[in-house]
C-alpha cells in the first residue's frame, strides 16, 4: 500500500468529503447540521479518500464540540484509526447508528468496524444512548396535571436545583463529571449548555407540586440543529412519583405550542425509567448513538 496523506479540507476541496459511500446514512441523519470545511479531515491514498471525519460545533464555537461523522473505505480501518489518532481535536465522538442496528447484518458489521477503528484510534466507549424524534404525527401526550410549571430567572436557583438532581443521577456524562470534578462542576456544565443553546432564557421552567414543593426542572430548548428536550430532572426527595413523565410531557407541549415541527431527545440506554417515559410520551427511537471519549 502507498503511504497515507492525512489533512484538513478547505472551501476549495470540501467536495472530497462526499466521495465515500455512506452505508449508515450518517449524512441523512446530520442533514440539519453544518460542518465547517476546516473541521473536516480526510486520509488519502494515491489521491483517493479512504477515511474521513467531520467535527461539529455551534456557529459561535471557536473549537469543535464533538466528532459526529467518521467512516472509511472497505479495508481501510487502520487508516480511519490513524485519522482519529492524529487529529488536533481531541473531543467526544458520537457514532450515529440506525435504531436496532445490531439486528441487521450490514449495519452490525459497519457499526462494529467503526467501534474497532475508534478504539484503535485511542478512544474508549462511555455510554450508548437512544436518540428520539417527536413529530406532530406522533400526537401530543396528555398532560397529567399534577404539577405547576413556571419560569425561574435566577441562575443561582437553577444551579442549586441541578446540583440536587445530579446527586442521584443515572446519566453517564454527569457521573463522569462528578467523579472528576464534583457536583458543582456537573451542575455548572449543564447550566453552561443551557446558555449555549440559542433558545430564550425565559423558557427554563421549574415544576412544583400544588402544595408548593419543588418537584424538578425541564428545559425546552433549541440547539443549533433545532428543537430539543434540553434537560429533564427530578429532585431526590420527589423520586418515585413518576414526575419525570410530567416534565417530559410539559416540555413536549411547550415546544409544540411554539411551532416545533420535530423535537429531538436522548437518554442513556441504561436509564430504563427515562427510556420508558420517552416511549410513554410518544417519542419514537430513531437512532442509537455510541459515545466515545478520547483517551487523553
Amino acid at each position: 500500500m502507498t503511504d497515507l496523506v492525512i489533512r484538513a479540507l478547505d472551501e476549495s476541496d470540501a467536495h472530497l468529503f462526499d466521495s465515500l459511500p455512506d452505508p449508515l446514512g450518517v449524512g441523512r441523519a446530520l442533514a440539519r447540521a453544518t460542518h465547517r470545511p476546516d473541521w473536516k479531515r480526510v486520509a488519502l491514498r494515491d489521491g483517493k479518500v479512504v477515511a474521513r471525519a467531520a467535527w461539529w460545533g455551534g456557529p459561535d464555537d471557536e473549537s469543535p464540540v464533538n466528532i459526529n461523522w467518521f467512516d472509511f473505505a472497505d479495508g481501510e480501518e487502520a487508516a480511519g484509526s490513524e485519522l482519529l489518532r492524529t487529529s488536533p481535536f481531541q473531543v467526544e465522538y458520537e457514532l450515529i447508528l440506525p435504531a436496532g442496528w445490531r439486528e441487521d447484518p450490514a449495519t452490525l458489521a459497519a457499526g462494529e468496524a467503526r467501534v474497532r477503528a475508534a478504539t484503535a484510534g485511542g478512544m474508549r466507549v462511555l455510554v450508548e444512548r437512544f436518540q428520539y424524534r417527536w413529530t406532530p404525527e406522533c400526537g401530543l401526550p396528555e398532560r397529567p396535571g399534577r404539577l405547576v410549571f413556571g419560569p425561574e430567572a435566577d441562575d443561582a436557583v437553577i444551579l442549586d436545583v441541578l446540583r440536587r438532581v445530579h446527586s442521584v443521577t443515572l446519566d453517564a456524562h454527569a457521573l463522569r463529571t462528578i467523579a472528576e470534578g464534583g457536583l458543582d462542576r456537573a451542575a455548572q456544565e449543564e447550566l453552561d449548555f443551557f446558555h449555549w443553546c440559542p433558545s430564550p432564557r425565559e423558557w427554563w421552567q421549574l415544576a412544583h407540586t400544588p402544595e408548593g414543593e419543588l418537584a424538578g426542572i425541564h428545559i425546552p430548548a433549541h440547539n443549533p440543529s433545532g428543537p430539543c428536550v434540553g434537560f429533564i430532572g427530578v429532585v431526590p426527595e420527589q423520586r418515585g412519583n413518576g414526575y419525570a413523565y410530567d416534565l417530559l410531557t410539559e416540555c413536549t407541549h411547550f415546544l409544540a405550542e411554539r411551532g416545533a415541527e420535530f423535537i429531538a431527545g436522548a437518554t442513556d440506554q441504561g436509564n430504563f425509567p427515562m427510556a420508558a417515559n420517552f416511549a410513554k410520551a410518544g417519542h419514537p427511537v430513531v437512532q442509537e448513538r455510541i459515545h466515545f471519549l478520547p483517551a487523553s
